[in-house]
């Protein structure tokens, strides 16, 4: 189980590369989202920092499309193994199961669901995101993917039922209608697009069997792959940040979310060498530096927000972390505090 999200290079390629056809450079894009360019070469990407390159993106481009231009304009390289996993299935329904089962190796930064009906199908989307709200390009993307995706596996000019979005409108309603070529509904229950079922299970054109064989087998590979790189330590800093909600989350909670028993989280942690209680002050260390200094937030609202009963302890905390308090790292900025040694 893994409880980062992270996303696949190929989809941060696809923002990348629609951001450059309206003209803005790769490197502006990522010193405007605050990326150094060596995060290129990395395997994935935290959900967080695609978050960022998307408001970065339509930021630059002061497009209000721009999440639709970035998703219709994905290609059959665009998802690795997946794209042709999905082309060599036997029918859509089929191709769209398939995307629900290996849907990681593109991003875990969310999940679809498919709600039969009797005449058609909608093929909902639920958004997974970090510590940043996703920009809702972001979402937008996402259905326009689904829509072209089909098509190309169809080899047809597929047609949607429906198209609906959780969200408001934000761009021209003609540059919906000219990606779904459908009418698209706003501020709904959920995110979804609707097909009809005699689309869905229609033979698809390039379907191969043996070829849908072979190509599960490798993204079974690299699925177990990449669910072997998810380190304890790791796995566990992510749950713990997402869970610093008013409380401090304990460990027979982070055993259950990783559907272990207390016990054996306890003697992998110890195999490991690692503290539950060193990781959640770690990272409540790191949320709370951050928020300090960022932010304008009342210092009582970010100790409670950490799970801290009392501010007190959170100072005395903060002081253990920094050697000042917290409204000293405040007003003399992080920057010259971080120069200066913890005290003992």
């Amino acid at each position: 189980m893994t409880l980062q999200a992270t996303v696949s290079m190929g989809w941060v390629g696809t923002v990348l590369a629609a951001a450059e056809r309206q003209g803005v450079a790769r490197g502006a894009l990522l010193a405007q989202a605050g990326i150094a360019p060596e995060e290129l070469t990395a395997e994935r990407w935290p959900i967080d920092h695609i978050t960022r390159l998307w408001r970065a993106a339509v930021h630059c481009t002061q497009d209000a499309g721009f999440g639709l231009k970035a998703g219709a304009g994905v290609g059959p390289a665009s998802f690795n193994v997946v794209s042709y996993l999905l082309q060599s299935a036997p029918t859509l329904r089929a191709a769209l199961a398939l995307v629900q089962k290996y849907q990681r190796l593109i991003s875990d930064g969310g999940r679809f669901q498919t709600i039969t009906g009797p005449e058609a199908c909608w093929v909902v989307y639920h958004p997974r995101q970090g510590a940043l709200a996703f920009s809702p390009h972001q979402i937008e993307s996402v259905l326009a993917a689904v829509v072209v995706f089909a098509r190309w596996v169809t080899g047809s000019a597929l047609r949607p039922q429906r198209v609906q979005l959780s969200q408001a409108r934000i761009g021209p309603l003609a540059g919906y209608r000219e990606v779904f070529q459908c009418p698209v509904d706003f501020e709904q229950a959920f995110s979804g697009v609707l097909l009809a079922n005699a689309q869905l299970d229609a033979p698809l054109p390039q379907a191969n069997a043996q070829l849908a064989q072979a190509h599960q087998q490798q993204a079974a590979a690299r699925l177990a792959a990449l669910s072997r790189q998810d380190g304890l330590e790791q796995t566990l800093r992510m749950w713990i940040a997402s869970q610093l909600q008013g409380q401090a989350p304990a460990r027979a909670q982070a055993a259950r979310a990783l559907g272990l028993s207390e016990r054996t989280l306890a003697r992998r942690m110890r195999a490991e060498g690692l503290s539950y209680s060193a990781l959640l002050d770690g990272v409540r260390r790191d949320a709370a530096l951050q928020a300090v200094a960022q932010t304008t937030r009342a210092l009582s609202d970010i100790a409670l927000a950490l799970g801290y009963a009392e501010p007190s302890v959170f100072t005395r905390a903060f002081r253990r972390w920094t050697g000042a308090t917290p409204g000293q790292w405040r007003g003399r900025g992080a920057a010259d505090m971080r120069a200066q040694p913890p005290a003992a």
